[in-house]
């Protein structure tokens, strides 16, 4: 049966912890990179361009868990919800990396177990395998079902893809000298790595002969996708457009990576 494509697409999610958290998030950023700046040591200021970085990620995660997005990925297209939990963890946090300086998170290392407890997180095998792990383990179906039946479940389930994903991102984007990135060939193989599961579960959706989760295979149908093509989409939407993110990474790493070594070359020279 078609659903109300108008009301579908018209659904908002009015959850009070996601507008408020998100606007507290990117007020206390906007103040702390703004007026608040003078009052931490060390600071500098952060130029626009990543400050608008640092927003237009609080502003995809809004999309994601906010818009008709997050409706239509809860109760009627799995294909959605792929494209959502892309948003979550290879779109936002990157640019919300991109856009936090170092002196922000310094003064939270002072105090030794945070301090221990980022060190070990951030680690590229541990931050590497949290993040992979996670986002594989919470596709079986059993846990994927859950997370779509529950409410509180399904929010576990987004914080820990959210906040595994930084972790993820941290071995490229580390904005703390004391956090450090990989060294340019490590991150080449880090995002080279990065992009092995999602291909295989993906593989595994596009593939599997019949639909994996009952939401999905009872849901009213909407935009004419029976349920066994909305499982096909969303495992060439895991593999593809999430594949192609690690490999655009991939591709600036490089790109940085020989223009450091022509700028190594040219002062070699010069000063030869």
């Amino acid at each position: 049966m078609e659903e109300n494509l108008e009301h579908v697409l018209t659904e908002w999610s009015m959850e009070p912890s996601i507008w408020l958290g998100i606007a507290l998030l990117v007020g206390v950023y906007l103040l702390a990179t703004g007026p608040w700046r003078s009052r931490v040591k060390g600071s500098e200021p952060v130029p626009r361009a990543r400050r608008v970085s640092f927003v237009a990620g609080a502003f995809v995660m809004l999309i994601a868990l906010a818009s008709p997005l997050d409706h239509i990925s809860d109760h009627y297209l799995f294909s959605a919800h792929m494209v959502q939990h892309l948003l979550l963890t290879l779109v936002a946090p990157p640019l919300m990396l991109i856009g936090t300086p170092g002196w922000m998170l310094r003064p939270f290392l002072r105090f030794k177990l945070v301090a221990s407890i980022a060190r070990l997180l951030t680690r590229p095998i541990v931050a590497f395998a949290l993040f992979n792990i996670v986002f594989s383990v919470w596709h079986a179906p059993a846990l994927y079902q859950s997370a779509l039946e529950s409410e509180p479940i399904h929010i576990f389930e987004h914080l820990l893809f959210i906040s595994t994903a930084f972790l993820n991102w941290w071995a490229i984007l580390s904005p703390l000298a004391e956090l450090p990135r990989l060294p340019y060939p490590g991150q080449i193989l880090y995002l080279f790595l990065d992009a092995v599961p999602s291909t295989v579960l993906g593989a595994i959706l596009v593939f599997a002969s019949d639909v994996l989760y009952p939401t999905y295979a009872s849901a009213p149908r909407i935009f004419g996708i029976s349920a066994l093509e909305d499982q096909i989409y969303s495992g060439l939407i895991m593999a593809m457009p999430g594949g192609m993110a690690y490999l655009l990474a991939l591709s600036i790493v490089f790109f940085r990576w020989m223009g450091q070594e022509d700028s190594t070359e040219r002062r070699n020279a010069v000063a030869g």
